[in-house]
């Protein structure tokens, strides 16, 4: 066989120009400030690259709320971009998780991430419903689509929520939250793209039918992403520890690897059909500019250079 043919009548997504891409990213909330500052340069860089939505998280038992509410507002007020807001029913009773939403409502927000959140007491310890709130996520879709016609996201784990006894029975409850009106989904973040592909392929046979979205991290500091993924239940294979070893006072290489990889798992993935991604941006944009850029994915509003004509 001519191996150079071959691969030339199937070129990889990296050596050719992708097409029909899309990506949406996630934001949290500013703390201070400094953090603030950093949020909206993140936004005002990764916003022309006109985005299908940007996420806002919501704080564990609701502790952002405030902040969420108020970021997602400002996004909504003073950009293009449409802003999906995340919503929990940890900690609050249905009036509560209701009156916010209707919040949203009302100052025009229609996209809404609906997630059960994480135990009050944090992971690893069982979750406990408020007496009077929504007693896992199903019933919160159920009762956000009640309120209005929102468009609804939510969780899928392609390696296994840390709390389900197996995938099969995420498959189940992913296809309750559908039933109860969600649109789409967003997997927690991987790096083996094998691990989100059998998940899909496990959906498709299900019957699932809409949107899975690839949560992709760019690793910006490698411990903090390992400690991140150990409490999600996300696996870090061996492969990429030794990529970042030695790495930890040169944060020039650190991030040169990591566009690398988050490179690799992209193209990998458009190699295998996928058209939309969804990064989990860490309110940093360049590692996620970087693989926008690399996909094809350009800033819609950039004038074209013209050549000055020589005197």
């Amino acid at each position: 066989m001519d191996l150079a043919a071959s691969a030339h009548s199937l070129p990889r997504a990296c050596h050719s120009t992708c097409s029909g891409i899309d990506v949406s990213f996630e934001f949290f909330p500013p703390q201070t400030e400094e953090m603030e500052e950093i949020l909206w340069t993140s936004i005002n860089r990764l916003g022309p690259l006109s985005p299908s939505f940007v996420s806002v998280t919501y704080g564990a038992g609701g502790k952002t709320r405030e902040r969420t509410h108020a970021t997602v507002a400002r996004i909504l007020n003073e950009t293009n971009i449409k802003p999906a807001a995340h919503l929990t029913c940890v900690g609050a009773s249905r009036v509560e998780v209701d009156a916010v939403a209707r919040a949203y409502w009302e100052i025009g927000v229609r996209h809404i991430v609906a997630l059960r959140g994480d135990p009050q007491n944090g992971p690893g310890t069982s979750f406990v419903p408020h007496p009077e709130g929504y007693a896992n996520s199903t019933a919160l879709v159920a009762g956000l689509k009640k309120l209005g016609d929102f468009d609804i996201t939510v969780s899928a784990y392609p390696e296994g929520h840390p709390e389900s006894p197996s995938v099969d029975r995420d498959i189940d409850v992913l296809k309750a939250k559908i039933d109860a009106g969600a649109t789409r989904a967003i997997t927690q973040f991987f790096f083996e793209n094998e691990v989100y592909l059998r998940f899909l392929e496990k959906a498709r046979a299900s019957g699932i039918t809409i949107p899975i979205l690839p949560g992709i991290v760019p690793v910006q500091n490698f411990k903090q992403t390992a400690n991140f993924a150990r409490r999600a239940g996300a696996s870090i294979p061996q492969w990429l520890a030794d990529r970042f070893e030695g790495l930890d006072d040169d944060p020039t290489t650190r991030r040169l690897i990591a566009a690398t990889i988050a490179a690799e798992q992209v193209f990998d993935l458009v190699d295998q059909g996928i058209d939309h991604f969804h990064f989990y941006t860490m309110n940093r944009a360049d590692l996620v500019f970087a693989t926008c850029h690399l996909l094809g994915v350009r800033p819609k509003r950039q004038e074209a250079y013209h050549e000055q004509p020589s005197s």
